[in-house]
């Protein structure tokens, strides 16, 4: 069923080579990415418009595109780790673009998730690699299970890996406890940056995801455990966050928190299933349509964010109230993806939560603990209860709130509208066509999960299977009516509803528990102990060996030194910049021709006055071109000089690192 479209080796790239392939999931999730850089591409045109550095923010945003398909086009994790990397720098520039004091902190945020993320993933290939030889997607999948048979040391081995590589993938996917970048990058990108990050940059981090838990614990029912429990955990804590907000970005933002805790829920619902014996088909069809229900729902909402922000200049709820009023394009498209994320039957995120929630009901009928999973399965009618009641206030405060604001200019171009109302369209297709269109989607992707089963057919629109959805949109209705306009809003007069911040401002797990530890903790625990071992444990044989050593140091130092300067005034001189070349025919040849037209042109009836009232100020063209062509001539050597300067300082490291390994083989050191 994963049937596999093409495959190519590029051998030797940095060791280990890379390894592309292209089957149903990847095809899918590359057609994703090519249609929203796509949409996002021509919104930028207009938000972007009024930009002075917006060149910078094309370069990264194609950058972006390149390294995220690259992601999942990985076959192997050692691709895949080096395009995830590129990927989080490249997309760092669009959080830090504003260069706001709050974007700046933000980037910052989104930058050590990202590293200390990735540095984590990376301990984890060293430990896979080291235990298997191979880092090929495929080829982990079958030694995984045999070790996993075995139990032993070789088991927990693997399970450090693996918790490893789920640190750095959950960090991009926005999984708890590694959410905290989300509602802080998102309202300070440029609204088609936000589409992206949550529409598909996340799903970047769920493909790292899906690998490690379906492919190297794809029976496991401890790792499936994990994965349902951090889901769950996801799931609420970013649909309480999104009612709480009073920021249309953060919302959203927010709401891509609890929607990934969808998709793990899923995924981790897909290995429990297969560890008690079953296919685990319908929960991994349900994982795979949410993450692709939820990138083209994220592009749709962002891109009503940034129709907004385009002409406020404000996201702030109270600030944009009835905005919507008399847009009927804007209204459409805000109501096509407020309905598909608060699955509401006939839209396509209805279709992948009602799936979900069937292999949560299967689990349940063969589980040794009914009960718990009933309690589970009542967490995740409410979380999608809780989606709905926050799309609701947006819904309220666009449309229902405020009075109509006059435009004196049409609030988005043509080729805006163009783009956008087909993005929304196709939301509502795929929820109608769910037993044709989302079912052979649901084909191609689930042979990335292992799952190799024929799924059933689904009556999507059956009594039972609506009944669920109509009870998470109750639920959603009356969170909205008792905690929104009663607890978290009040009334403003013919502003209808004021929205109250009511969320602690120290309940914040970044400033609450992250900071204080890499800023604070840490710093202090590590320099007591130094200064501890310093004081106490260094003994004077020791003390007298470091002043040897700060010596022969200083004296190091200053050889280097020494022959720096040498290097400078011999090998490595640098020209000064007023030197002058003696080579520079061309820049003569090209000045004369010009001083000769501009004569020429001169001398014309109609120019003679002009002419002669400025030629007494005026440069030879030849002297101009031959001081530019000295500039060039002399930056370039700059350039090389430093370039060979670093490669001679490379070359030295190498020649001592190969005589002290020659030294300790034959035995002197």
């Amino acid at each position: 069923m994963n049937r596999v479209f093409w495959d190519v080796t590029i051998p030797a790239f940095a060791g280990f080579g890379l390894h592309f392939r292209l089957d149903g999931f990847r095809l899918v999730y590359c057609v994703i990415a090519v249609f929203m850089w796509a949409v996002s591409g021509i919104f930028s045109r207009e938000y972007m418009a009024h930009y002075e550095n917006r060149r910078r923010y094309y370069i990264y945003f194609w950058a972006t595109f390149l390294a995220t398909t690259g992601v999942f086009l990985s076959a192997d994790l050692y691709s895949t780790f080096i395009f995830f990397e590129i990927m989080s720098f490249t997309s760092y520039v669009w959080v830090a673009f504003d260069q706001r004091k709050e974007s700046l902190r933000a980037a910052q945020t989104y930058l050590a998730v990202a590293v200390i993320g990735g540095m984590v993933m990376l301990m984890g290939l060293f430990l896979l690699y080291d235990q298997f030889r191979t880092l090929e997607i495929d080829a982990l999948g079958d030694m995984a299970a045999k070790v996993m048979a075995a139990g032993g040391p070789e088991a927990a081995r693997l399970y450090t890996a693996g918790g490893l590589l789920l640190f750095g993938f959950g960090a991009k996917a926005g999984c708890f406890p590694l959410h905290i970048w989300l509602p802080k990058a998102h309202p300070e990108a440029p609204a088609p940056a936000s589409a992206l990050l949550s529409g598909i940059l996340t799903k970047a981090g769920i493909f790292g995801v899906i690998v490690v838990s379906c492919v190297l614990f794809g029976t496991d029912r401890n790792w499936g455990l994990l994965i349902t429990g951090l889901g769950f955990v996801t799931m609420l804590l970013g649909a309480v966050l999104a009612v709480f907000s009073v920021n249309l970005k953060r919302t959203l933002a927010c709401s891509s928190i609890s929607q990934i805790g969808f998709i793990l829920t899923g995924i981790g619902m897909t290995c429990l299933l297969k560890s008690a014996g079953e296919s685990g088909v319908t929960a991994a069809r349900g994982a795979f349509l949410h993450m692709v229900n939820h990138s083209l729902l994220k592009l749709v909402l962002f891109l009503c964010a940034g129709v907004v922000y385009m002409n406020l200049h404000k996201l702030d709820l109270n600030d944009i109230r009835g905005f919507g009023k008399k847009k009927p394009a804007f209204f459409f498209c805000f109501l096509m993806g407020a309905a598909g994320i608060g699955g509401i039957p006939l839209w396509n995120g209805y279709v992948s939560k009602t799936l979900i929630h069937e292999g949560i009901l299967e689990y349940m009928q063969i589980s040794a603990h009914p009960m718990f999973w009933k309690a589970a399965e009542a967490a995740f009618l409410t979380a999608g209860g809780m989606t709905v009641a926050y799309m609701l206030k947006l819904f309220a405060v666009l449309f229902l709130d405020g009075k109509a604001q006059e435009e004196g200019r049409p609030y988005m171009r043509r080729e805006t509208a163009a783009a956008l109302v087909p993005a929304a369209a196709v939301l509502p297709v795929l929820g109608v066509g769910a037993g044709t269109v989302m079912d052979r989607i649901a084909d191609l992707g689930q042979g990335f999960f292992r799952v190799e089963e024929a799924a059933h057919p689904v009556a999507y629109f059956s009594f039972e299977n609506i009944k669920g959805g109509a009870v998470s949109i109750v639920i959603g209705v009356l969170i909205y009516a008792v905690v929104v306009r009663g607890i978290l809003s009040e009334k403003d007069g013919e502003n209808g509803r004021r929205y109250l911040d009511l969320w602690p401002r120290w309940l914040d797990l970044e400033e609450l528990l992250y900071r204080p530890v890499i800023e604070v903790a840490l710093p202090s625990v590590l320099g007591a102990v130094c200064r501890f071992v310093d004081r106490y444990l260094v003994s004077s044989a020791v003390t007298v060996f470091l002043g040897v050593s700060a010596f022969v140091s200083r004296c190091m130092d200053s050889m280097v030194d020494f022959c720096v300067r040498i290097l400078r005034r011999t090998t490595h001189s640098q020209i000064k910049e007023a030197e002058a070349y003696d080579s520079n025919l061309a820049a003569h040849l090209l000045g004369n021709a010009a001083d000769a037209v501009y004569g020429a042109y001169s001398r014309l009836p109609w120019r003679k006055g002009r002419a002669a009232a400025s030629a007494s100020g005026r440069e030879s063209a030849a002297v101009r071109l031959s001081r530019k062509e000295d500039r060039i001539k002399y930056t370039g050597r700059l350039i090389h000089e430093s370039f060979s300067y670093g490669l001679m300082l490379v070359c030295i490291g190498m020649v001592l690192t190969l005589g002290y390994l020659l030294l300790e083989f034959f035995g002197i050191l």
